[in-house]
C-alpha cells in the first residue's frame, strides 16, 4: 500500500504517466512493485520509474535533482566532501556529484536491485556512466536500515527516495522524516556536513522538525511546468 494521499496529490498528479506509456521491465520486490515505461520517441522519449503503484519520477528534467546535490556540496564547508545519494532513481543526483572532481567519494543507497539494473540499459545515459567511476559504491539497502547499521559518516547526505515527505512510495519511509528518522540523520552527518531532501512539493511540517534540530536551514523552490515548485530543502548544524 502507499501512503495516504497528501493534500498536494492534485499538484502531483499532472506528473503521472501517460496511458499509453510502454512497459519495458515490471518486477515484484520485497517492498512492492517496481515498473520501468517509456514514452515518446527520439527527442520526446521520456523514462518513467513507478514503485508500489506510486509514480516516482521520470527523465523529462532532472533540474531539482541536480540542484539537490549541487546547493549542497556548495554549502559543505569541507574541500574534497564525501557523498550519500540516498535514491538512484534516474540518475540524475549521482551524476551531478559524479561530475564534481572535488568529491572524494560517492555511496548510492538504493533499495530496488531492478532500478541499479536498469542503469546498465535504458538509464544509463541519465546517470553518465557515473555507476562506473571508482568513488561510487552502490549498496542495495533500505535507506534507514543502513544508516542506523553502519558506522560511516558523510560530509553531504541527499536523499531523494519519495515524491517527500508528505507522499512517501512505503508507509514504512514515512519514519525517515520524523524526529527519529533526523536523529540518524544527524549521527551520520559529519558535524560540517549538509543535510538536503528533495520533495515535490512544499513540506512545512517536515521544514518544522529541520529547523528544530538544525542551526541553519534553507528552503531552495524549482519552479515546474505545472503544479507546486519542487523544493529542495538544506540543512546544516553550521550557521
Amino acid at each position: 500500500m502507499t501512503s495516504a494521499t497528501p493534500p498536494t496529490a492534485a499538484a502531483l498528479a499532472v506528473r503521472t504517466a501517460h496511458p499509453t506509456a510502454e512497459v519495458l521491465d515490471r518486477r515484484d520486490g520485497p517492498y512492492g512493485e517496481v515498473v520501468l515505461r517509456r514514452r515518446g520517441e527520439g527527442a520526446d522519449e521520456v523514462f518513467e520509474i513507478i514503485a508500489n503503484g506510486c509514480f516516482l519520477m521520470d527523465t523529462s528534467d532532472g533540474r531539482s535533482e541536480r540542484l539537490l546535490v549541487r546547493a549542497a556540496l556548495d554549502a559543505a564547508a569541507v574541500p574534497h566532501p564525501s557523498v550519500l545519494v540516498g535514491g538512484l532513481g534516474a540518475g540524475f543526483s549521482l551524476a551531478e556529484a559524479a561530475a564534481d572532481p572535488a568529491v572524494s567519494r560517492i555511496t548510492v543507497l538504493e533499495r530496488e536491485k531492478a532500478v541499479v539494473e536498469w542503469h546498465a540499459g535504458p538509464l544509463g545515459r541519465f546517470s553518465a556512466g557515473s555507476l562506473d567511476d571508482p568513488r561510487t559504491e552502490v549498496v542495495t539497502a533500505d535507506l534507514l536500515d543502513h544508516l542506523r547499521a553502519t558506522a560511516d559518516r558523510w560530509d553531504v547526505l541527499c536523499l531523494d527516495i519519495d515524491n517527500g515527505p508528505d507522499w512517501t512510495v512505503t508507509d514504512a519511509n514515512g519514519g525517515l522524516y520524523g524526529f527519529a528518522g533526523l536523529t540518524v540523520l544527524q549521527r551520520v552527518l559529519a558535524p560540517l556536513g549538509v543535510l538536503a531532501v528533495w520533495s515535490a512539493a512544499p513540506a512545512p511540517v517536515f521544514e518544522e522538525r529541520l529547523r528544530a534540530r538544525f542551526a541553519r536551514v534553507r528552503r531552495l523552490d524549482v519552479e515546474v511546468r505545472r503544479g507546486a515548485p519542487d523544493v529542495v530543502y538544506l540543512a546544516s548544524q553550521v550557521e
